[in-house]
């Protein structure tokens, strides 16, 4: 499952050095991302998914500016969770519009990704 931020970032060098070696890769990514975007070192297969780049990069500048904020360390935490929360609830219509994505998954099975 695609990941943005710096699992993305740390991942791209891996995939880079693998097409260096003479390797095919192929990266499966939502077409909603902050990071992940087309290179000429791998081959980008992508789904939809049912929020709007606007939407995400809100919440992800929310959750980073959130660290920033005062209160007490009870209220900081709450704060801190219902970002994680909203952060997270990209995650699952992601892999549900992957799974759903039956043109996708047939070209991923027969080339036994």
């Amino acid at each position: 499952v695609p990941v943005d931020g710096s699992h993305w970032l740390s991942m791209r060098e891996v995939l880079d050095m693998l097409q260096q070696k003479g390797h095919e890769v192929v990266v499966v990514a939502p077409e909603v991302s902050m990071h992940i975007k087309p290179s000429k070192n791998f081959v980008m297969k992508m789904f939809s998914v049912p929020y709007t780049k606007e939407e995400l990069e809100k919440d992800f500048k929310a959750f980073f500016h959130g660290s920033f904020e005062e209160g007490t360390f009870f209220e900081r935490f709450i704060h801190v969770l219902e970002r994680i929360k909203r952060i997270t609830n990209f995650g699952v219509p992601s892999c549900e519009q992957l799974l759903q994505n039956e043109e996708l998954i047939r070209y991923l099975e027969e080339s036994k990704f």
